[in-house]
């Protein structure tokens, strides 16, 4: 790296290219430089900058995330001022499974980001909830988060609790902290592997930390968080040839980590369908399914995990709550194929 600035906000910084980073993906390199690291600006940030046309190469914008560097092209990256911090309400449809005066109960959709972030300033949960609950949001998790308790990726569907008040905010982050150890608690999803584990349940141990290399991921390290998630076999799938191909668990946590399901079960060899930030060395396994399996997860376009049910003690009333959400369309479709052998 050459000629860096401070990656400040509003502000540039350049890098050049050197003789071992030549034929490096543009988003990953500019990830690696210290600039960026020191901006906070992950990669998924940066593929956005490079899409919105903020990214040069030897002076000439660039819009391919994914193009190919050569030793020696400098690379200017401009960095624009950051948003208004305040989340706008943008009014949009929500499945509410259950809503109260404390807290408010929803079945996301896949493709909604939780909350605000670089690159996803608007569109998000957030946005929809400022829109439906006007000012009765907790404030404890900032202006970015009112109300976010725990969250669940872009692409990940299912149940998801928020806190309109302080009170049931801070019970809330008890709750989830807990995980169950004290006080009853129920956070399960059902997830599609490839292949079929051994045994028909098992628990997995593994602390999780960031990636030394890929700030997106996460990876198992011994200096790590704790992460624990138990699992549980309940279908097997049968390929083409009849052999078994696939499998649907029922995953609990007893840890919160993010990325945690994806990551322990792809480090137990049976990565999600559809995953391709741990399970893209399994794509070929696609040809074992039937065609209507195989289209049905290419139309996926995302992990194939779904958090199905969520139980807890209500923090301020004490109700015993109990919500439950059936596979999304999508998930059903792929489930239907892969059950039927199509």
């Amino acid at each position: 790296m050459a000629g860096a600035e401070r990656a400040e906000s509003g502000a540039c910084f350049l890098c050049e290219v050197g003789t071992g980073e030549a034929g490096e993906r543009l988003d990953r390199f500019l990830a690696s430089q210290a600039p960026a690291r020191d901006a906070g600006l992950s990669r998924t940030r940066l593929k956005s900058l490079i899409e919105s046309g903020a990214v040069s190469i030897d002076g000439n914008v660039i819009a391919d995330a994914g193009a190919k560097l050569r030793a020696g092209q400098q690379i200017s990256v401009n960095v624009p001022p950051p948003a208004d911090p305040v989340p706008r309400a943008e009014p949009m449809p929500l499945v509410i499974c259950h809503e109260d005066d404390y807290l408010i109960v929803l079945d996301k959709p896949a493709g909604l980001v939780v909350h605000p972030a670089p690159g996803h300033e608007t569109g998000t949960l957030v946005n929809a909830l400022i829109a439906h609950c006007g000012d009765a949001l907790s404030g404890i998790g900032g202006v970015r988060r009112p109300g976010i308790v725990h969250r669940l990726d872009k692409d990940t569907s299912g149940l998801l609790v928020v806190a309109k008040t302080d009170r049931a905010h801070q019970g809330l982050s008890a709750l989830f902290a807990d995980h169950g150890r004290t006080e009853p608690f129920t956070r399960e999803y059902f997830a599609f592997v490839w292949g079929v584990p051994s045994q028909s349940s098992g628990t997995i141990v593994a602390p999780l930390w960031r990636h030394r290399t890929d700030r997106e991921k996460m990876t198992v390290s011994p200096h790590g968080r704790e992460a624990i998630t138990h699992w549980e076999l309940c279908e097997t799938f049968a390929g083409h040839n009849g052999q078994p191909a696939a499998s649907l668990l029922r995953c609990a946590l007893e840890t919160g980590r993010t990325h945690q399901i994806r990551v322990h079960l792809a480090h137990i060899g049976h990565p999600l369908l559809g995953d391709s930030l741990y399970g893209s060395g399994f794509k070929t396994k696609a040809a074992l399914l039937g065609p209507k399996a195989q289209a049905a997860l290419a139309g996926l376009g995302r992990q194939a995990l779904h958090a199905a049910s969520l139980g807890f003690s209500h923090p301020v009333t004490g109700e015993a709550l109990l919500l439950e959400s059936d596979l999304p369309p999508d998930l059903q479709k792929l489930h239907d194929c892969l059950a039927q052998g199509l």
